[in-house]
């Protein structure tokens, strides 16, 4: 099974509780997604044993050839390939790698070389079958990295993929194809908008839906009343408490500090595929 746990906004906790989940159960693969800034790494201490180079195809003119016609730039929806008075300008960072230049070439002037835009590691953290992301800095495109990561999906193994926060491409790329994804919340005004965006968008890509509440005990009900107006299932609530924020800041793992929680955690767990066992 796949999990993916995403929010709608930052700061919910939704690496404390992808990370926590991945912990509390057993034969599980930890995938980290939001791959312009991971951190699951720091909690999850993993062995790193295998790095991948990523990169995506950019063109390449071969200006001996090139009769300067425009027929590339014209195909380019993303103005990555630009002629200007008998030159050929090229915008890597702006290319996505689709090809059509290449193609549409009338005097097959322009190859496909490769450009690397991040790297993954796999390693172990434990018992975890440990993989992250990383794109490399001022990338403009995080989803090539991400759908490259998603590659590595172990289908005999419990998943969980930590996305990004919000609700844009690199979120849409991280979620799509899992099998269940948990949005992380908190009961705030902010909380509950950036959470009516994510559930808007979970429920355009097909895939079921279900709610975990943190800091539980602030703010006001809304959100509650938002997920029954809604028919949305409140699969677990945490309230704030400093041994968790303490722990947290130390990079330590909730259910190490306060092992009560790993029962929780895997109800949870059971509530999604209540005929497996954790």
């Amino acid at each position: 099974m796949i999990i993916s746990i995403a929010s709608g906004k930052g700061g919910t906790g939704k690496t404390t509780v992808a990370v926590n989940l991945a912990l509390s159960l057993k034969d599980v693969q930890y995938m980290d997604c939001d791959v312009e800034e991971p951190n699951g790494h720091l909690f999850l201490k993993p062995q790193i044993e295998e790095r991948v180079s990523v990169g995506i195809p950019v063109p390449q003119v071969d200006k001996s050839r090139c009769t300067y016609c425009g027929e590339c730039a014209r195909v380019c929806e993303f103005n990555a390939i630009v002629i200007i008075k008998e030159k050929v300008l090229i915008f890597p960072e702006l290319c996505h790698g689709c090809g059509g230049c290449s193609y549409i070439c009338p005097v097959d002037a322009i190859e496909e070389v490769e450009r690397e835009i991040g790297i993954i590691e796999k390693g172990k953290a434990g018992n975890i079958e440990f993989i992250h992301g990383i794109l490399n800095v001022g990338e403009p495109m995080a989803p090539p990295l991400i759908r490259r990561e998603k590659r590595f999906i172990n289908n005999h193994k419990t998943v969980i993929i930590d996305s990004s926060p919000g609700t844009s491409c690199p979120v849409v790329q991280a979620v799509k194809g899992s099998d269940f994804c948990l949005l992380v919340t908190e009961p705030t005004p902010f909380g509950l908008n950036d959470l009516k965006l994510a559930v808007e968008m979970v429920r355009k890509l097909g895939i079921p839906l279900g709610l975990l509440i943190n800091c539980s005990d602030i703010g006001d009900r809304k959100v509650w009343q938002y997920c029954e107006a809604e028919k949305i299932p409140i699969l677990l609530e945490i309230p704030t408490d400093r041994r968790i924020a303490e722990a947290y800041s130390r990079g330590v793992p909730l259910v190490e500090e306060l092992p009560e929680y790993k029962k929780r955690f895997q109800d949870l767990y059971s509530k999604l595929v209540p005929s497996q066992q954790t």
